[in-house]
């Protein structure tokens, strides 16, 4: 585990904090020495976690949060101030993903992603500026690559994940000279639950995933690059080297890129495209 004192006593909020990368940067700020608050819609296992983030229960708040209703996130900045009087760094990771060709896709599918993605990234965002302009803190937003280049059956994931970065992208412009830190931050293919629960044609969840996740990035190594992006206040993280390749390759040779992401998911098991 890394250690530094940077993130000692800062009060972080992270959505999506009951599994995946929200967890595992959750217990990595606890064990650092912040004062974590957990936003999920599962108030039950939030609490259940609660001790491996801290000895000190009193820095942990558990908040029970659905991103997508913005009442619950306007709630979520209140609790934590009334609590802990300040935040300095707001982790936007709750997230949702998809996996359906376009043509069969029921529209709300759609809405629900923009819905969790991206409009729980601007609630949270805008509840939490005011207090983020203050401390001169940060802001994050867990994307993906592909919010830099599009993948195929997940139009509603990328689409939204595009959707963020341009949101982030422009806060960061407007508050260029107030101290505020904007990180969007893109891992490739990690470790979690987010493809068993991603949402199929219709609307419900896939219920498995097409990857063998064994082989990829874990939540904690991926939560670790998190901490030290937030430590030297990067404005952009592209994890892996596929990642980055094809972040590269989309923008100096789009078309091949569009060929060579198609031969890759038409590889996938049972792939929408077979």
């Amino acid at each position: 585990m890394m250690k530094t004192d940077y993130f000692k006593d800062k009060v972080i909020v992270v959505t999506g904090a009951s599994s995946g990368i929200g967890l595992a940067s959750a217990r990595l700020f606890g064990k650092l020495g912040a004062k974590v608050v957990m936003a999920a819609r599962s108030l039950d296992k939030m609490l259940s976690l609660a001790p491996e983030i801290s000895d000190n229960q009193d820095n942990v708040l558990c908040v029970k949060t659905d991103v997508s209703v913005e009442d619950d996130c306007r709630e979520l900045i209140r609790k934590t101030v009334e609590k802990y009087g300040r935040i300095d760094i707001l982790v936007n990771n709750a997230g949702l993903s998809m996996r359906a060709m376009f043509k069969d896709l029921d529209l709300s599918v759609i809405h629900r992603l923009m819905d969790v993605n991206f409009w729980g990234t601007v609630y949270c965002t805008k509840y939490a500026l005011p207090w983020l302009l203050e401390s001169r803190g940060q802001v994050v937003g867990v994307i993906s690559i592909a919010g830099f280049s599009a993948l195929p059956a997940r139009t509603g994931y990328s689409c939204s994940k595009y959707a963020i970065r341009g949101f982030l992208d422009t806060l960061r412009i407007e508050h260029l000279k107030d101290g505020l830190n904007v990180l969007v931050f893109a891992p490739g293919y990690t470790e979690s639950n987010v493809r068993n629960a991603a949402l199929v044609a219709d609307g419900s969840p896939q219920g498995k995933t097409p990857l063998d996740e064994g082989k990829l990035m874990s939540a904690e190594k991926c939560a670790e690059y998190l901490a030290r992006g937030l430590k030297a206040r990067r404005s952009q993280m592209i994890l892996t080297g596929l990642g980055k390749a094809t972040v590269a390759a989309h923008r100096l040779f789009p078309r091949l890129t569009d060929s060579l992401t198609y031969s890759f998911i038409a590889r996938e098991e049972d792939s929408p495209f077979k």
